[in-house]
C-alpha cells in the first residue's frame, strides 16, 4: 500500500492526523451517552478519551487489521468536529468506513463528505476493491449517510451484537470501486 498523504482536503473540510490538542473536543463528544448509543462500550472516560486520541495520533497503515482515523474540522475553523475512519479487513481489497461527530456538526453534511474523502482515498490510492459499512440497524443517521455515499444494503443480522444490555441488528452497506467510480463520473 502506498503512503497516505495528508491532511485531505474537501470543499468544507481538512481530515488531517489527530493530535494532543484534540483531546478536550474528542472527550467532550465521546462522553455524552448520545454519541456512545451507537458505538461498542459504553461513553468514554477522560482516560480512555486520552488512549484513544494518542491511538489515532499515531496510526500505521502498513497491513490488514490497521486502521486510518482522521480527525474532522472546517476549512478555516481549527478544532475537533469528528473523525472518520477507514479500516484494512482481512481478505484482498476490503475495508470499512466509519464516522462520529459532535453533536454540533451532526445533519450538515459534515459526515458524507468526510467519509466520500475516505472512500475516495480507499479507492483511488489504496486500491482497495469494496468498502463496507456496518451499523446497528436503529441507527437511521447513518444508513441514510450510507444511501447518500452510493452504498447498497447487502446484509441484515438479527439480533447479531449483544451490547449495551440488549441485543442489536446489524445492518451491512458496501459498495465496489467499480460501482462508487460510475457514480462519481455521472
Amino acid at each position: 500500500m502506498p503512503d497516505i498523504t495528508l491532511p485531505l482536503r474537501t470543499e468544507r473540510l481538512v481530515l488531517r492526523r489527530f493530535d494532543g490538542s484534540d483531546l478536550e473536543a474528542f472527550h467532550a463528544y465521546h462522553s455524552l451517552p448520545e454519541t456512545a448509543r451507537f458505538l461498542p462500550g459504553p461513553a468514554k472516560t477522560y482516560t480512555q478519551s486520552m488512549e484513544r486520541v494518542g491511538r489515532y495520533a499515531n496510526f500505521v497503515f502498513e497491513k490488514e487489521g490497521d486502521w486510518v482515523c482522521l480527525a474532522i474540522e472546517a476549512k478555516g475553523q481549527p478544532g475537533l468536529m469528528g473523525e472518520v475512519v477507514l479500516k484494512w479487513l482481512p481478505g484482498r481489497g476490503q475495508a470499512e468506513v466509519g464516522w462520529t461527530l459532535a453533536p454540533a456538526a451532526r445533519g450538515k453534511g459534515y459526515g458524507t463528505e468526510a467519509a466520500a474523502a475516505v472512500m475516495e482515498l480507499g479507492f483511488e490510492e489504496l486500491g482497495f476493491h469494496r468498502i463496507e459499512a456496518r451499523l446497528d440497524e436503529l441507527n437511521t443517521a447513518s444508513a441514510s449517510l450510507c444511501e447518500r455515499l452510493g452504498m447498497r444494503l447487502e446484509a441484515r443480522f438479527v439480533d447479531k451484537w449483544h451490547y449495551k444490555g440488549q441485543w442489536a441488528t446489524e445492518v451491512v452497506y458496501a459498495v465496489l470501486a467499480i460501482e462508487w467510480r460510475a457514480t462519481r463520473s455521472r
